[in-house]
């Protein structure tokens, strides 16, 4: 139960954070997210509300990574669990713990798509002085995918760019 509590705490205040950073100016460049194994950040500009993953409706039918669809304040969602659309489909093993520790992040009402994508963890707000080097994607890397970026400590972070992946057929057809 405490888990659950500071996971909330967690989501209200990078919920408030970005909220302030996006009526105060660009302080904050990123929402800091995990999927699976990697470090990914979303463009706040791209990104939308925070949610704790909550009951989803199974959609027969669909592809491994879409997970179902989910009411977040009021409006149907369809969620797609990041790191299996990544990985072709292939689900990370993950305990229910994990799950309940999981949120879903919606796209930015200005792309227009009832989504939210399904993440393993919250790592915060990144500023572009957080990170001590900036390259491209690795080759072959997928579309949506824009600068790679190493932070202070060096760890690397993938920049997913958000509106790439809603335009991406692949990503817009969940039928199996």
């Amino acid at each position: 139960m405490a888990n659950r509590a500071a996971l909330r705490e967690l989501q209200t205040r990078l919920a408030s954070r970005l909220l302030a950073a996006r009526t105060e100016g660009v302080s904050a460049s990123w929402l800091a997210v995990r999927a699976g194994e990697l470090n990914c950040l979303f463009p706040l500009a791209q990104s939308g509300e925070i949610f704790p993953l909550a009951k989803l409706q199974l959609v027969p039918y669909t592809r491994a990574w879409f997970m179902g669809v989910v009411n977040l304040r009021g409006g149907l969602y369809g969620v797609v669990d990041l790191a299996s659309f990544m990985a072709d489909g292939v689900t990370p093993a993950r305990s229910e713990q994990a799950l309940a520790q999981a949120s879903v992040i919606t796209f930015n009402a200005a792309l227009e798509l009832n989504c939210a994508l399904m993440v393993d963890a919250l790592a915060g707000l990144r500023k572009r002085e957080a990170f001590a080097a900036a390259g491209a994607p690795a080759p072959g890397a997928p579309a949506y995918f824009g600068t790679r970026f190493t932070d202070l400590e060096g760890v690397s972070w993938q920049e997913i760019n958000l509106q790439s992946l809603s335009e991406l057929a692949e990503f817009l057809k969940i039928g199996a």
